[in-house]
């Protein structure tokens, strides 16, 4: 297609602090790390810089702190070809930011400060009504207040807009509000999360999609890990097979699949090859370390899914 699908995502933007040692300090005592790393995270900027990378004009509304990490937040946003005249800066709050912990066998200890993600509110949604009206498809998630992610939903139905929504982290929520979107993407965890359900055996997976449908959603792509995805609808059920590679840090991943589905579904491409692509770009993702700087821009994608087209893959 000649013009870049337009997508705006409304959601959260955290800045991930990674500190490694040999140990974790007892209270009160001081231990010397082995190494540190910063980057930038929060399931909506992942989202969204994974869908501006893979073509589509993206437009973030959140919000952030007026301290160092708001001002870095915003910088990566613009150039990672993100918008963020929607951006709000909040003085007197913190950006939402992670502690995390890491010791050499892999264990973490994680503190989440939402901050400025929890000030993200219906108003926001309202004052952005223009540009949500614009946009060819609206993606959230659960790092934001849910009465703003409802408020979201309503938001983009009245303007015709198809909606995605995410709800990561699990919580406790009202179905019939959510069963609005277009399209709910979650993983099995999720899954069992929100409606209750165990997905432990093929036949439990069946039951958890049978009542999600049966809540009302259109369509519900449920993410299987290394297994692929599943789409589910009313009319039946695709699954779109993994692509093996060797994985050596699955963070973001999740986050890697939305934002490309989004992208290649407003590029029109048929719902069961937008998602079978959407399965590849999160396996390349899980190759590289970190979130989103281990993500591909889209000729490194392409180039990857020619190779794997039409070379056999070995299982």
């Amino acid at each position: 297609m000649n013009q870049k699908p337009r997508i705006v995502v409304v959601g959260s933007a955290n800045t991930d602090l990674l500190f490694m040692s040999q140990t974790v300090p007892r209270g009160g005592e001081t231990i010397f790390g082995t190494g540190f790393d910063m980057g930038f995270g929060g399931k909506g900027a992942n989202q969204a810089v994974a869908a501006s990378l893979c073509g589509a004009q993206v437009q973030m509304i959140g919000a952030v702190g007026g301290d160092m990490f708001g001002a870095a937040t915003v910088a990566n946003f613009q150039s990672m070809g993100v918008g963020t005249s929607l951006v709000r800066v909040i003085p007197d709050a913190s950006t939402g930011a992670a502690l995390i912990l890491v010791e050499p066998n892999g264990e973490n200890r994680i503190v989440v400060v939402k901050g400025a993600n929890d000030l993200v509110r219906p108003a926001d949604v309202d004052a952005a009504a223009a540009q949500i009206a614009e946009a060819d498809l609206v993606l959230l998630q659960f790092e934001i207040p849910l009465e703003t992610v409802y408020r979201t939903i309503e938001v983009a139905k009245a303007h015709q807009v198809r909606c995605m929504v995410n709800p990561a982290p699990a919580l406790p929520v009202d179905l019939a509000r959510l069963a609005a979107a277009d399209y709910l993407i979650l993983n099995e965890t999720e899954a069992e999360a929100i409606t209750g359900c165990q997905v432990r055996s093929p036949a439990d997976r069946e039951a958890c999609l049978e009542k999600l449908l049966a809540s009302g959603f259109q369509r519900v792509v449920l993410t299987l890990g290394a297994k692929g995805s599943m789409l589910a609808a009313r009319a039946g059920r695709v699954h779109a097979p993994p692509f093996p590679v060797t994985a050596v840090d699955t963070t973001g991943a999740g986050d890697a699949f939305i934002g490309s589905l989004a992208t290649f579904l407003t590029e029109g491409l048929a719902e069961q090859e937008a998602v079978t692509r959407a399965n590849l770009y999160a396996a390349l993702s899980a190759t590289r370390t970190g979130t989103q700087k281990s993500f591909a821009r889209r000729a490194e994608f392409e180039a990857e899914l020619a190779r794997r087209r039409t070379t056999p893959q070995r299982r």
